[in-house]
């Protein structure tokens, strides 16, 4: 049953255009609107990666269906979405997707950006090898995103894992695969990553999802989300469903990037050569 949103507070930075909503629920929703700008189809990818990553393990925000009424839509005044060239429409009325506002009613500290020495401190670092992993099964050509959580009276952030609309390829519903697509641009993050025994639980996680789990996900995004092509969503999961054979080697082949995101992975070699010093990989806002 969807979250009836009962109230438009601001509007969100990012492409999509979303905007930060009162659920009747009590809970406050960041909606993506079916007519934003990227695809309507990001909303069925926020929708079913979410719901993905929250099966393995990860920690995600949690993603709802929101439905906004044609009353508040048409009374709302900033309840618009502005395309190039100066069009502008109202956001459609109907069934949306939201994602929970981390932090809720009362939020501590939340940051999009920390330091090197704050991030290396992150309570939940580790979920960043799991959050690669999930990123690569489910196709993200976009950079991954995270922002960062201090709850009153805590010393250390913990990461939640935002915006997975450009899953599956945004609105194309396909894989071109490269190693650098849905990675974290800072390497610090992966830097403990010594073998694939930091992937766990989250990769045998995934590799073990049952297709029932996969199909129930996918029967829970609207129809009008991909147009009511039931074929469509069938196809998407049936390659999800063989691509859980794939993403070790997608992984390889992001390990062996020129980015060097892995610099203390064991690995054997036949020249031996001790590395004293090792340069620091290149050193972004809550957008959804």
């Amino acid at each position: 049953m969807a979250v009836l949103a009962v109230q438009a507070i601001r509007r969100m930075r990012g492409g999509a255009q979303s905007q930060l909503m009162l659920g009747a629920d009590g809970r406050l929703w960041i909606v993506k609107f079916q007519n934003n700008p990227q695809h309507i189809r990001v909303l069925a990818n926020e929708l079913i990666a979410t719901r993905l990553a929250r099966a393995i393990g990860l920690s995600v925000p949690a993603g709802e269906v929101i439905e906004v009424t044609p009353w508040l839509a048409e009374h709302t005044p900033d309840l618009f979405i502005d395309y190039a060239r100066g069009r502008r429409e109202r956001c459609r009325a109907g069934l949306q997707f939201g994602s929970a506002f981390v932090g809720g009613l009362i939020p501590g500290q939340v940051v999009d950006y920390l330091p090197e020495t704050q991030l290396d401190e992150v309570h939940n670092h580790t979920e960043f090898a799991g959050m690669l992993a999930l990123d690569k099964w489910t196709g993200n050509c976009n950079g991954r995103q995270a922002i960062f959580e201090r709850r009153r009276r805590e010393r250390k952030y913990r990461a939640s894992f935002i915006d997975q609309g450009f899953c599956f390829n945004a609105g194309a519903w396909d894989f071109p695969d490269t190693a650098l697509r849905g990675t974290y641009p800072r390497n610090s993050v992966y830097a403990r990553i010594t073998g694939w025994a930091n992937f766990e639980p989250w990769l045998s996680g995934l590799e073990a999802l049952s297709e029932d789990s996969l199909w129930s996900i996918a029967e829970s995004v609207p129809p009008e989300w991909y147009g009511g092509d039931v074929a469509d969503l069938e196809r998407l999961m049936e390659r999800m469903s063989l691509r859980r054979g794939q993403v070790r080697d997608l992984i390889t082949s992001f390990r062996h990037s020129a980015r060097e995101p892995f610099p203390n992975w064991n690995q054997s070699r036949p020249v031996v050569v001790l590395r004293a010093f090792a340069g620091d990989p290149p050193a972004r806002d809550f957008i959804m």
